[in-house]
């Protein structure tokens, strides 16, 4: 499994919650990326279809709680990492930045 997005430890992420129409965005930090072994998918195996059985583990800080998620990667982009959760609920990671807007006012205040 080929993560394409930049994961770096020390780097905050926007983070956005969906569960079918409702959508809560946020942000997070310490994000990690791990392949289920085949003794972690064990458990899933009864409880859900073949090819909903979860793929993956993602690891993060929230400012609530560390939360550890499992699910299957739905979108890897080099912009944006999508982890479907099954149920029509999904979480959404990508970098967090700066808007171009925010960028250009704080550069001509200096100028």
């Amino acid at each position: 499994m080929e993560i394409r997005m930049p994961i770096l430890t020390s780097r905050y992420y926007r983070m956005v919650m969906r569960f079918k129409d409702w959508e809560k965005p946020g942000m997070c930090f310490h994000l990690r990326v791990q392949e289920l072994t085949p003794e972690e998918r064990k458990p899933y195996e009864g409880l859900t279809d073949k090819r909903d059985i979860p793929t993956c583990r993602i690891i993060f800080y929230d400012f609530e709680y560390h939360r550890i998620l499992d699910g299957r990667i739905k979108e890897n982009t080099e912009d944006k990492l999508v982890l479907d959760m099954g149920g029509g609920k999904e979480y959404e990671f990508s970098p967090f930045t700066r808007s171009d807007k925010e960028k250009d006012s704080r550069r001509e205040a200096w100028d």
